[in-house]
């Protein structure tokens, strides 16, 4: 399911790294003490979309919007009751209209845009690394964790493949810095094989790693 969100227009100019923001209203919507603070992240949320970028910051229209998806419906009614309360988002702007998208029907391969980068970090030799789109492996880490992430629901994880769609021109990576760490991200779509209940629980858990602070959520 899926939470489309139309914002009114900020006060204050927003931050390029503005994804700290957007998760603590998210978290703001579903209540103190929330579980999904130290669970595995089981919902995404886009970037903001349709915005006016300028040198100094991001300025929103009266189209601006973001999106949150879950595989729990009862998150989504969380968040909706949360924002009915308290629908503030940050530097001014809030929410001024929601739409409920449900999931919809999929085939059993799929390619994504993604409406926020994609993040895959994993711990090589002690160390943190920030795996890219051209890395071989990249493939095997996203599938890695949407396995994970199904079997922590009790759904079939074997058959499902995710990767990056190489062949894509605009492929690239860029640093985000999120609470002062910097992150190495995928700008890619991304190809999705398997059962279309798996797929259908990607476009709503996202892919990579930390989707639940705005990084993999997919169009």
């Amino acid at each position: 399911m899926r939470l489309y969100l139309t914002l009114t227009r900020n006060k204050t100019i927003i931050p390029f790294n503005y994804q700290p923001f957007l998760t603590g209203a998210i978290h703001k919507w579903l209540g103190r003490n929330n579980q999904e603070h130290d669970n595995i992240s089981l919902y995404s949320f886009s970037w903001l979309q349709d915005i006016n970028a300028t040198s100094t910051g991001i300025n929103l229209n009266n189209t601006s919007h973001f999106f949150i998806s879950a595989y729990n419906e009862e998150l989504i009614k969380r968040l909706i009751n949360g924002i009915t309360q308290e629908p503030s988002v940050c530097f001014g702007s809030a929410v001024s209209d929601l739409q409920i998208v449900e999931t919809p029907g999929f085939r059993s391969a799929e390619i994504f845009f993604t409406a926020s980068p994609v993040f895959i970090k994993r711990r090589v030799d002690n160390e943190e690394k920030h795996i890219t789109y051209d890395n071989p492996s990249s493939g095997l880490y996203l599938t890695e964790t949407l396995q994970k992430k199904l079997k922590s629901v009790g759904l079939a994880a074997d058959g499902i493949v995710a990767r990056f769609d190489t062949t894509y021109l605009k492929a690239s990576t860029k640093i985000i810095r999120y609470n002062a760490i910097s992150n190495r991200v995928n700008i890619c779509p991304v190809i999705i094989e398997g059962a279309p209940e798996q797929i259908a629980f990607a476009w709503e858990v996202g892919v990579g790693n930390s989707t639940g602070i705005g990084f993999g959520a997919l169009k």
